[in-house]
């Protein structure tokens, strides 16, 4: 129907359609945004606080697969977890086919139940879904929707989702990770669990990489991290940089330069991962970034580890937090999830440029919901 009047007054009809909706709903307390392990963790102790917590676990879209923010987190990329406490060696295919749900176990790799599968423990992929199907036995809710933007000007926050539809809640915790900075090239995507990696520490004790040549890709204070961890298992480590010299800090370049392991390849870009579905990463073919010659040439390698960068999860924010100098969000009380918005909590790495690490993540999920616990309590007791 056309509406006669001023053309503000026409505008403004679209934003009060829009805000009357809320005047009948009814406040989660408490929605987790994030499906990584801080995520789940945070469901969990949330359902068991009697909270019902709702978390949005993200789309399965080609937008986030090409920005590498796909659900369930970066532990999706890892091929076995053996860091994370409770998973030794052993059989998991009857644990897992008992405790995933059958329309949830296409997300499990199928050489877990494989007969000639090692018996290595848990799979990235596998230990997801097992925090997935923990965090709803206690009650979570589930939206397979990513959240695209917020209001936490006043409480109640409000959350918009990818399907366009409003939530309203008295609390939230932020834990939509952080996405490693990856090459772009389709063999890179191509053996991403199968010799190539974000996280050194996660990855690189893996049997694939000890005693043979392996591939770092960076020039910062990460790479040269990541290779000298390497060097722990690796015969050799070759880190191929663009330029001529390192963005590392001097006393990290000094490390790598001293020690016989680490050999750099200087003004040169990895252009292709070499390898077969059998073995994996075989090597890398790496041009000069230097010299207008077309030609390349082939490095033998197991393995290929990107370390140019991570980049946290905060677009959806659109400023509606306080983060640091790095685009990380600010915890202003120290060893506290408490962000910049009272009610608003971040755990995980979009709050972490340090540790990185699925179990640090998983126990900041928890620490989140036990201050979400004690907000709601104090907010309670205030209006008594």
């Amino acid at each position: 129907m056309f509406v006669e009047g001023t053309t503000s007054e026409v505008l403004r009809l679209p934003q009060l359609h829009w805000r009357n909706p809320m005047e009948t709903k009814v406040p989660e307390k408490v929605v987790v945004i994030g499906s990584g392990p801080a995520g789940w963790s945070a469901a969990i102790y949330a359902a068991r606080a009697a909270l019902r917590p709702l978390l949005f676990e993200g789309a399965l879209s080609a937008e986030n697969q090409e920005a590498g923010r796909l659900p369930m987190g970066q532990l999706t990329t890892t091929g076995y977890v053996e860091n994370y406490p409770g998973f030794p060696p052993g059989d998991m295919r009857n644990y897992l086919n008992t405790a995933i749900s059958e329309d949830r176990l296409y997300a499990v790799p199928e050489e877990v139940f494989d007969d000639s599968a090692t018996q290595r423990g848990i799979s990235g992929p596998a230990l997801m879904e097992l925090m997935r199907r923990q965090a709803e036995y206690f009650g979570t809710r589930v939206v397979s929707e990513d959240v695209v933007d917020v209001d936490f000007s006043k409480r109640p926050f409000r959350l918009i989702d990818s399907n366009d539809d409003v939530t309203l809640a008295e609390t939230v915790v932020v834990a939509t990770g952080a996405s490693a900075r990856w090459l772009g090239l389709p063999s890179e995507e191509r053996f991403k669990t199968n010799g190539v990696s974000g996280c050194a520490v996660c990855d690189g004790a893996a049997p694939r990489f000890r005693n043979r040549p392996i591939v770092v890709v960076g020039g910062g204070d990460s790479a040269v991290e990541d290779a000298l961890f390497l060097t722990k298992f690796a015969s050799q480590v070759m880190i191929v940089h663009r330029r001529d010299e390192l963005r590392a800090s001097k006393i990290l370049a000094k490390r790598a330069t001293d020690n016989p392991k680490i050999e750099f390849l200087w003004n040169s870009k990895v252009v292709e991962i070499l390898g077969d579905d059998a073995n994996g990463v075989t090597g890398v073919r790496i041009a000069n970034t230097a010299s207008s010659d077309a030609a390349t040439k082939e490095i033998e390698a197991s393995g290929v580890f990107v370390a140019i960068g991570r980049r946290p999860n905060v677009e959806f924010l659109h400023n509606a937090l306080e983060l640091d100098e790095e685009g990380y969000i600010k915890r202003p009380i120290p060893f506290r999830t408490n962000t910049s918005v009272p009610g608003v909590f971040v755990a995980g790495d979009v709050g972490d440029s340090r540790y990185r690490q699925g179990i640090v993540a998983a126990g900041s999920g928890a620490c989140a919901a036990l201050d979400v616990e004690k907000f709601l309590l104090e907010k309670s007791a205030d209006n008594s």
